[in-house]
């Protein structure tokens, strides 16, 4: 569901996200954050499988940045929060973050995208229909920028 420029994401931890001792394995808040990322697209009407069929492009991970601040358990559930911090020709930087369900942060993210083409893999432009729906997700304090 999308909230005033952040999206959030429900997501519920699972026996398979877990280590020996019941603790949200780290690698799986990468998963966690990509799920957040794909849904808010889906939910702003520019899903990614669009912009592979109608445009041969697509968005690749080129930086993350993870802090682990506290650890999420077995069967709690999650919230994704996802918004965008910067917005350039070819590239986006997300602000993500993984909350409990108590409202403390788990996981805070800093993802930088950039759509490539499926041909060969270069930089492109960010087609209108995706920059439009990124843009929704802009920080209100990067909005007045």
């Amino acid at each position: 569901m999308t909230e005033g420029n952040a999206h959030r994401l429900p997501v519920r931890v699972y026996f398979e996200d877990t280590d020996a001792g019941g603790i949200v394995y780290h690698a799986r808040f990468l998963a966690f954050a990509e799920r957040g990322r794909t849904e808010a697209l889906r939910a702003l009407g520019a899903p990614h499988q669009d912009l592979v069929d109608q445009h041969g492009l697509l968005f690749i991970v080129r930086r993350v940045k993870v802090d682990y601040l506290s650890p999420a358990r077995l069967d709690e559930a999650l919230c994704v929060m996802t918004r965008v911090t910067a917005l350039g020709a070819a590239s986006v930087t997300l602000d993500q973050q993984v909350e409990g369900d108590n409202g403390a942060v788990r996981a805070a993210l800093e993802i930088g995208l950039v759509c490539v083409r499926l041909d060969d893999n270069r930089p492109a432009r960010i087609p209108g229909r995706w920059r439009e729906a990124l843009s929704g997700l802009l920080r209100v304090a990067e909005q007045g920028s």
